[in-house]
């Protein structure tokens, strides 16, 4: 009997004790939500090929690495993490030679099937990151904010490709 006792405290010692949210109970959690993100992406062109790859890490974070190539040179190179935390979910973006390599988080703002818009009006360029699904094998993903005091949007659409 006395094990008995000490197999309950040693669960209770070591065990981690994580609450669901109520409103995540039987519904998909918020990072589940972008399970269309994963896989490999791209998208080649005269100015250069844009990849992206997302894979799963474990039920609360995805990551990516994002980077563009011109010729055989690097010239954009990216670092992103899908990570929820209670109901909330954040995109953390960490570029290479900007922000002092410094992760800039974004919170989730709006989200449906096939939308998910993340912003941090605080940040200089861009606020807002949007990545919409098209189709099963192709997405968009979008930046936008202000620069020079114009608002500029950019594009990267891309197609799976693994």
């Amino acid at each position: 009997m006395k094990y008995f006792y000490i197999v309950i405290l040693f669960c209770f010692l070591s065990c981690k004790n994580e609450t669901v949210s109520p409103n995540l109970i039987g519904k998909k959690s918020l990072v589940e939500k972008a399970n269309w993100f994963l896989g490999s992406w791209e998208n080649k062109s005269d100015m250069g090929d844009f990849y992206e790859k997302w894979q799963r890490v474990n039920d609360s974070l995805y990551q990516a690495e994002s980077f563009i190539l011109v010729k055989k040179d690097t010239v954009f190179y990216e670092q992103v993490r899908l990570k929820q935390k209670k109901d909330s979910l954040y995109m953390i973006v960490s570029v290479r030679n900007q922000n002092k390599e410094k992760p800039v988080v974004f919170y989730l703002t709006q989200n449906s099937e096939n939308q998910l818009t993340f912003e941090n009006p605080k940040h200089d360029f861009p606020t807002k990151i949007v990545y919409k699904k098209a189709t099963t094998d192709s997405i968009v993903a979008s930046i936008e904010g202000k620069q020079n005091g114009k608002k500029v949007q950019e594009y990267f659409p891309m197609k799976k490709s693994k």
